[in-house]
C-alpha cells in the first residue's frame, strides 16, 4: 500500500464528543473490547490529533460544553417519528 494519507472531516460538536468517548475508551475497561492491539495505534494517533485540534478540552466549561455537543448531535423525536413512518 503507499503512503496515501486518509482525511476525515468532523464538525467540532463531532469532535469533542468523539474525543471524550475516546479518551474514555483508553482509560477504562472498554480497552478489553479491543481484541487487536495493531488498533491501538491508529486510536492514539486519532485521540492524539483531536486533543491538539480541541482547545476547548481543556475549558473550565468543558463539561457544559460536551453535554450542549451531545444534545445537538442527538437524532431530535421529530427525526425519529419520521424515520418509523417512512417504514
Amino acid at each position: 500500500m503507499d503512503n496515501e494519507q486518509i482525511t476525515i472531516k468532523l464538525t467540532p460538536d463531532e469532535a469533542l464528543v468523539l474525543s471524550d468517548w475516546l479518551e474514555r475508551v483508553q482509560m477504562t475497561d472498554l480497552s478489553r473490547l479491543v481484541d487487536d492491539e495493531a488498533v491501538w495505534a491508529p486510536i492514539h494517533k486519532l485521540a492524539g490529533t483531536l486533543d491538539k485540534a480541541l482547545p476547548g478540552i481543556f475549558a473550565a466549561d468543558y463539561s457544559e460544553r460536551l453535554e450542549a455537543a451531545r444534545r445537538r448531535l442527538r437524532p431530535s423525536a421529530d427525526d425519529a417519528s419520521e424515520r418509523d413512518n417512512s417504514e
